[in-house]
């Protein structure tokens, strides 16, 4: 490839997990530059429902998307602590089927944390859910912002993850092989 050929667009699905509702949303781009809507959903599962038919529902539509959009990588919200076990045991895992959807595939996984996707997307890592709504929309020039917020969030994952991507890739680049570390604080590799 030529240095000077334009550069192939990014693929990101971001994933919003949760069992009720799980946002998904791919974006295409290059960190930088204003992104693109491919697609965005909202997956959604009864509560009533036996934990094992929700998880696969789920699992099943995720690999509907990365089979229909082709996303180079995928962008998972981190879980957080909540005051709510029952409801952050549901988003690991239904975060957990996204990841190994993803890794079946072979394609790579990050993780961010709802103030590093805030912080992407507005500026401020303590945004509300309607400065992110609005600031997605308006960063995917949609005319209308994008409902449930799950759908918001998941859009923002793929974005924040689109532009972040640079800076994580350099980071683990300059740092050794984990095998290196381990050996070397254990005295190895003499």
């Amino acid at each position: 490839m030529s240095p000077y050929a334009p550069r192939p667009a990014t693929r990101v699905l971001g994933v919003d997990p949760g069992l009720t509702r799980c946002g998904l949303g791919v974006v295409e781009g290059l960190p930088g530059r204003p992104p693109a809507l491919v697609a965005v959903d909202v997956i959604r599962t009864p509560a009533d429902d036996d934990i094992a038919a929700r998880l696969l529902a789920i699992e099943q539509a995720i690999e509907r998307w990365l089979d229909e959009y082709r996303p180079d990588t995928v962008a998972v919200e981190r879980v957080f602590s909540q005051n709510n076990v029952r409801t952050v045991m549901g988003t690991a895992q239904a975060g957990a089927v996204a990841i190994v959807c993803a890794a079946r595939r072979g394609l790579p996984v990050a993780l961010h944390t709802p103030s590093e996707v805030k912080a992407a997307v507005t500026g401020s890592g303590r945004a509300d859910k309607d400065q992110v709504t609005t600031m997605v929309a308006r960063l995917l020039r949609m005319t209308s912002p994008p409902r449930p917020a799950d759908a918001a969030d998941a859009l923002a994952l793929a974005i924040c993850h689109l532009w972040r991507a640079p800076a994580i890739a350099g980071r683990q680049a300059a740092q050794p092989p984990v095998t290196t570390q381990i050996a070397a604080t254990r005295g190895g590799g003499r």
